[in-house]
C-alpha cells in the first residue's frame, strides 16, 4: 500500500533532481583523504587496545580484592574459633 503512494513521489523527486555539475571522476579524496582515514583507523585500534588493557587490569584488581577479603574473613573466623576454644 505504501509503495503505491511513494512511487509517484519518488519519481517526482528523481525527475526534479538536477544532474551533478562536477565530474565524478575528478572528485576523489586523494592521498590526503587516505592518510586521514588511516590515522583515524590507527587511533581507533590503539584506543581499543588501551581500553581492553584497562578493563583487564580492573578485573584483576577486583578478583584480588575479593580474594583478600575472603582470606581476611577466614582469618577472623579462625581467630574467633581459637578464642572460643580457650
Amino acid at each position: 500500500m505504501s509503495g503505491l503512494i511513494l512511487a509517484p513521489l519518488v519519481s517526482i523527486v528523481l525527475a526534479a533532481t538536477p544532474p551533478p555539475e562536477f565530474d565524478p571522476n575528478t572528485v576523489t579524496p586523494g592521498p590526503e583523504g587516505f592518510v586521514a582515514i588511516a590515522l583515524v583507523a590507527v587511533g581507533a585500534v590503539l584506543l581499543a587496545m588501551d581500553m581492553a588493557r584497562r578493563v583487564r587490569r580492573n578485573t584483576y584488581r577486583a578478583e584480588i580484592q575479593e580474594r583478600l577479603q575472603a582470606e581476611m574473613a577466614a582469618q577472623k573466623t579462625a581467630e574467633a574459633g581459637i578464642a572460643d576454644k580457650d
